[in-house]
């Protein structure tokens, strides 16, 4: 498998409906008759396009360390690596060309934005204006490079918070981060199981960055640009790093110094060989040390072909180019989609699901979703089907799952797996792309009747066409009246 592959990180989780489908004696042989009839079958969902999809979607994402160092007195610790906002999808372009030829000017559709702490004490001072600039693959690119938190905030935990504009007047929305953890300072004790928080997880998102002479303006982060590793002043690249095993077998658990290790780049799936990493202690590397290895710390990675190269540059003794300090890294995604018409309300609040749950079952199955700023106006759809939705509190809704029917435009194509993914829809028409689907799954298994009337006895040479048909029929009819078990499955 290629190695790009095992690093994907769009969670996502796919709610399995069960439907018996019952079966009898030579059920293979039928199937093998009528399955070059079944081929031309499609999914009424995928099919047709609805207008709710004539115009692209949206993406908003947000990426930023999982640590921030709290500055003192006077002094301005700038988180590093500064948090990256990327904009991207066609609907940005359609939502421009739909306010050019309204007659706007060219100030009306640029997007601008803020970032600041999620605390009601800022002032203006303390936000950082956004500054979006186009990059060859048509995303838009900006991060806010003096942002920090003094001590006279208190708290453990914080949220950025972003607020993009249109022309610095029309208010696109409200987009929050993950939580960020306030250190004082980088933690030179091994660290244990109490403080997981700060260790570096194998499979985890990283960032790497390192300074010549310990001067903030000479900051440069690992990068990839056009498929080549690099080191950037300006922009910075998240890496998924695992650990492996002899012959790079994926383990599981916390990174180590002295294990061997590969750097694998997430958005465009480039990956360094594997290496093993070292601490760095006063530009020397330390090779006796098997701790986990702790966020802020700067290390070393050696070749394990050539144990006396290091990254960047090649070089037998550790110098500031070599030494690197690795850090934790968190992103977040807001994918919309706003229709037929340009929406003239924020698209914030932004809902957010955590997690489903499914009661009841039979003709009557509900599914309840789990989240955050979720509200009356908000309506679950299944595909393109639009679902009985009840809102029960901010943090909880309620529907009724579809009939699988719904999604095929004839019975024998449900025989198969169906997944349909799950969206969000304002009642205004503004659609909420989620990383959840649903799935119904067939399942074969003989009813009573038919597997006493066939129990009796079989013909040499299989069955006619008229107990074919007959059959057929009556799995047909078991199906339309199938019960469905549901239960969670992680995709």
């Amino acid at each position: 498998m290629n190695i790009t592959a095992l690093f994907t990180f769009s969670p996502q989780f796919r709610l399995t409906a069960k439907i018996n489908i019952y079966a009898v004696a030579h059920m293979e042989q039928i199937v093998c008759q009528l399955s070059c009839r079944f081929q031309g079958c499609q999914l009424l969902g995928t099919a047709r396009e609805t207008e709710r999809e004539a115009h692209a979607d949206q993406s908003i994402l947000i990426l930023h360390a999982k640590v921030a160092q709290k500055s003192y007195g006077n002094e301005k610790r700038f988180f590093c690596p500064p948090p990256c906002v990327f904009i991207s999808g066609r609907g940005w372009r359609v939502m421009q060309d739909h306010l050019k030829a309204a007659g706007y000017g060219d100030s009306v559709y640029r997007v601008c934005g803020y970032m600041c702490l999620d605390s009601s004490t800022q002032s203006q001072v303390d936000t950082f204006k956004l500054v979006f600039d186009e990059q060859p693959n048509s995303r838009m690119f900006a991060c806010a490079k003096s942002l920090f938190i003094s001590d006279q905030d208190k708290r453990k935990h914080f949220c950025l918070l972003l607020r993009l504009f249109l022309g610095n007047r029309h208010e696109l929305g409200s987009f929050q981060s993950k939580m960020i953890k306030v250190i004082s300072k980088p933690s030179q004790k091994r660290q244990s199981m109490k403080n997981a928080d700060l260790c570096i997880s194998s499979c985890s998102r990283v960032a790497l960055f390192n300074r010549l002479r310990s001067q903030t303006v000479s900051t440069r982060y690992l990068s990839v640009d056009r498929g080549a590793f690099i080191a950037s002043a300006r922009q910075w690249t998240a890496f998924t790093i695992t650990m492996g095993k002899s012959g790079f077998v994926l383990s599981e658990g916390f990174i180590c110094y002295g294990c061997v290790v590969q750097l694998v780049c997430t958005e465009s799936g480039v990956a360094l060989p594997p290496m093993v990493i070292r601490k760095v202690n006063k530009q020397h590397a330390i090779l006796d040390v098997d701790e986990p290895v702790s966020q802020l710390h700067k290390c070393a990675f050696q070749f394990r072909d050539n144990p006396h190269l290091y990254t960047y540059p090649s070089r037998v003794i550790l110098n500031d180019g070599s030494c690197w300090t690795i850090i934790g890294v968190e992103a977040v995604e807001f994918t919309f989609n706003q229709g037929l018409a340009c929406i003239q309300t924020p698209v914030s609040p932004f809902p957010v699901i955590t997690g489903l749950e499914v009661n009841g079952g039979g003709h009557v199955a509900m599914l309840e979703i789990h989240g955050e700023n979720f509200s009356p106006h908000l309506k679950v759809w299944f595909g393109n089907s639009e679902a009985e939705t009840m809102f029960k509190s901010p943090k909880s809704l309620l529907c009724v799952v579809p009939d699988v029917s719904v999604f095929s435009d004839s019975w024998r194509c449900l025989r198969r797996v169906i997944t349909v993914p799950l969206s969000l829809i304002r009642l205004d028409g503004l659609i909420y792309r989620t990383t959840f689907s649903f799935t119904y799954t067939p399942e074969l298994q003989p009813p009573p009747s038919v597997r006493g009337a066939v129990g009796g006895g079989k013909r040499e040479g299989g069955m006619d066409r008229g107990q074919e048909d007959i059959l057929l029929e009556t799995i047909h009819q078991e199906f339309t009246r199938a019960n469905f078990h549901l239960f969670m499955q992680s995709s």
